[in-house]
């Protein structure tokens, strides 16, 4: 499976795609969408569009994996980077992709084992995961991986079927 995970922003949206299943994933390619801050909102937004858009279709994911908004920062910041998403979202939408989002604990749980990992602990996870020589950087970047490779182990997880005492489904 093909996963392209996504960290998103309106000043740096950070994209990571990731190969294979939770026990051997592989980075295939990964890079970082930026916008201007002297820029107009609906002209870094339409940046932000094309980007994505011309990765999906270079890339062609089977499927994005995207970060759920979970704040604590200024209103305008909140404002400003849910209509990025809401863009990633349209980009995924308009190239078929399937979309899967993740909060960031679950992200941190799925690869840590801990919901409160802080970044250091995440990035050597994610460099041990992916087989790494050197963290990935910038943070937007490694953070999208992460999620892809979340994806990867939620996905196999989910997959699993229930089996009851004697053999038989549940």
């Amino acid at each position: 499976m093909t996963i392209l995970g996504v960290d998103p922003g309106i000043a740096d949206t950070g994209w990571a795609l990731v190969r294979g299943g939770p026990e051997r994933p592989v980075l295939l390619a990964s890079g970082i969408l930026k916008t201007s801050p002297r820029s107009e909102l609906p002209e870094r937004l339409k940046k932000l569009h094309a980007g994505l858009s011309r990765v999906l279709r270079l890339r062609k994911p089977e499927q994005l994996a995207v970060e759920e908004m979970f704040f604590l920062k200024a209103a305008h910041t909140v404002r400003a980077t849910l209509q990025a998403r809401g863009v990633i979202l349209l980009a995924a939408a308009q190239a078929g992709v399937r979309v899967r989002e993740y909060n960031p604990r679950q992200v941190k749980v799925s690869l840590t084992g801990s919901g409160s990992a802080d970044k250091p602990q995440m990035q050597r996870m994610i460099r041990s995961a992916l087989g790494l020589r050197e963290v990935l950087r910038p943070d937007d970047v490694a953070d999208a991986a992460a999620i892809a490779l979340c994806h990867l182990r939620c996905s196999r997880i989910k997959s699993l079927k229930v089996l009851d005492r004697i053999g038989g489904r549940v």
